[in-house]
């Protein structure tokens, strides 16, 4: 590009990984700083969380040689409009299904870096949701330097400001929020024996019960996959949202969407119940 600032390759791999750094030290340091865990706790997870990147490259470079596994060209022939509502809000069935794929994806393979840190270390929801944090950080890490490499190479490294900013306040952060809500799920199923003998089965969604009854399942067990399953889904669906929110072009939504966010995981890492200690969880483990 003609007045881009050309410089070498590994120069601008150096000051992208810098600016990657930034927004991860800062959003760390804003829902850790209370929380401190053992460094080699918080080395591994964060490792884990760039090493969970992979799964989505491999899927994305096998487009090239299987391009039937693309979900943007799968989802071209759905052509409705989401629950027939065009005439309050157009959102196309290929963009909510692509995205919320893509968003599975994403949120099963940061699942990984919790599980590599995990070892029963956990004490309390606080901890699985700290973890899911740090593995976040660690997969928009990585991404960062992705994306900002790739725009030093078209562009230019004068021109990684907008999306420096855009990414430091909004894309990072939603990677957080996503992990930590899926976090506090993951805490529950994690102590599913404690939390299940102390929630209500009055609580219960009738196709659980339904479920248990016919399969003769463990309590605990159907308990704990189905935290697993819930917290994966509302990630994902969270996840998909705010990529449609970005493909649609309504970034007036971005920012209440993501304060709404931030409000919820203050909470969680501030509830009362997300503090108890439940020590080692039992031998079934968690089954993610």
């Amino acid at each position: 590009m003609e007045g881009a600032l050309i410089i070498p390759k590994y120069a601008a791999l150096i000051i992208c990984t810098i600016l990657s750094f930034v927004p991860i030290f800062v959003w760390g340091y804003i829902f850790l700083k209370k929380n401190p865990k053992r460094k080699k706790i918080v080395l591994i997870t964060f490792i884990g969380g760039i090493v969970s990147v992979t799964p989505l490259l491999v899927y994305k470079y096998l487009w090239q040689f299987f391009p039937w596994i693309n979900a943007f060209l799968w989802t071209r022939n759905l052509n409705a409009d989401l629950l027939g509502l065009s005439d309050l809000i157009f959102i196309p069935v290929p963009v909510l299904v692509t995205f919320m794929v893509v968003g599975i994806i994403e949120e099963m393979s940061k699942i990984f870096a919790v599980r590599l840190a995990d070892n029963n270390l956990l004490k309390d929801i606080e901890d699985a949701i700290s973890l899911s944090i740090i593995a976040a950080l660690g997969f928009a890490f990585i991404e960062n330097i992705i994306y900002f490499y790739n725009i030093s190479l078209i562009r230019g490294v004068d021109q990684l400001g907008g999306p420096f900013i855009f990414r430091s306040l909004f894309s990072t952060f939603a990677h957080v929020m996503f992990s930590g809500i899926f976090g506090y799920y993951y805490g529950l199923a994690h102590f599913a024996d404690p939390v299940y003998r102390e929630e209500s089965r009055k609580k219960r969604h009738p196709l659980i019960k339904w479920i248990h009854k016919r399969l003769h399942f463990k309590k605990e067990v159907l308990f704990r996959d189905e935290k697993i399953l819930e917290g994966l889904l509302v990630a994902s669906g969270l996840h998909a949202l705010f990529n449609i929110f970005l493909e649609m072009g309504w970034s007036f939504l971005i920012v209440p969407y993501l304060f709404g966010g931030y409000l919820v995981l203050t909470y969680l890492l501030k509830k009362k119940e997300n503090l108890k200690t439940y020590g080692k969880l039992s031998s079934q483990g968690v089954d993610a």
